[in-house]
């Protein structure tokens, strides 16, 4: 991960050479170091290196809540896709850039985006209340149809809206870290800090979930109090990281299985190596999406997605065999 980040600060459309970003870097943090001209320590300092460590919060959030997500709804699909808070984070966001404008200044688009993401995961939990039983795949079923229904709003917002704001839409509906800057850092480390507390102040009831539902009920784990709470500070991270990076696909999904391998099931040691690998993926992934054509930036999604589709299918071809 230190070493992504180095080549994170150090490429992109202006190459700066490694010994430069680890001198702006010491300069700026007072450990000493040789004093860089000022347009490469300003690239280094106030640009790149907000993204990048904006990159590790989102993915370390991405990676820890897919996670929890797929322990508690025993679902190895289970990400914040399946649920509808992505959605209803891009929903939020597409409806200020086509239709409502940006009224707050900068923190139009994150709160939107925030509030479209609470929005769906209220949804959700009230169509769970309204069923009998609080299972598992009711929550499933509940995400979809919240999912599907969001993602139809922010198609017609797209055609309904100002046609010139198609390509702010659709860089945000795939993710990009463009937006990152000292004021909103904070916002994804809090987003990630936030599920990453939570996971691992409740890793042992989290194990419980492992043993099955009526195991963890006779270890004195209040199953379906455990989901919903699980599911609200997921829904909660997922809207404040979406809000800052868009909707960035896969994450959640990919990380939990390539870290069980390596971690074990207990979420202890899982919950770790899922924000670690998060990180990693980001990182490279951003790496790629700012390299791949320059000086253009392809959104983050495309990266993951693209990812994320090999690594379905590889998992297919292995439980094949």
């Amino acid at each position: 991960m230190a070493a992504l980040a180095l080549l994170s600060i150090a490429y992109g459309s202006t190459v700066i050479a490694l010994t430069d970003v680890v001198a702006a870097l010491g300069h700026a943090s007072g450990l000493g170091g040789d004093i860089v001209s000022g347009p490469v320590a300003k690239i280094v300092v106030d640009l790149r290196l907000p993204r990048t460590i904006m990159a590790i919060c989102v993915g370390a959030g991405l990676g820890v809540i897919g996670a929890l997500l797929q322990t508690v709804t025993r679902n190895d699909l289970a990400d914040p896709f399946l649920f509808g808070l992505s959605s209803g984070a891009a929903a939020g966001a597409v409806s200020v850039i086509t239709i409502f404008g940006d009224h707050f200044g900068i923190w139009t688009l994150p709160v939107a985006a925030f509030t479209g993401g609470i929005l769906a995961a209220g949804i959700v939990l009230l169509l769970v209340s309204r069923v009998r039983g609080q299972g598992p795949e009711r929550l499933i079923l509940a995400g979809l149809a919240v999912s599907f229904m969001f993602t139809a709003l922010t198609n017609y917002l797209v055609f309904a809206g100002d046609q010139r704001a198609a390509h702010s839409v659709l860089f945000w509906t795939m993710g990009g870290l463009g937006l990152a800057r000292w004021d909103n850092v904070g916002l994804a480390a809090l987003g990630a800090g936030t599920i990453l507390v939570f996971g691992l102040w409740n890793h042992r009831r989290l194990d419980a979930f492992l043993a099955g539902e009526n195991a963890a009920e006779s270890l004195g784990v209040p199953v379906a109090r455990m989901r919903r709470t699980t599911f609200l500070v997921a829904a909660f991270s997922t809207a404040i990281l979406v809000s800052v990076a868009g909707v960035i696909g896969f994450v959640g999904l990919m990380i939990p299985h390539l870290s069980r391998p390596l971690a074990g099931p207990l979420h202890l040691r899982l919950i770790a190596s899922c924000a670690l690998f998060g990180a990693v993926l980001l990182l490279a992934s951003d790496l790629l999406a700012r390299t791949l054509l320059p000086p253009q930036e392809l959104p983050i999604g495309i990266i993951t997605s693209s990812v994320g589709a090999f690594f379905v299918v590889t998992m297919l071809i292995r439980n094949r065999s």
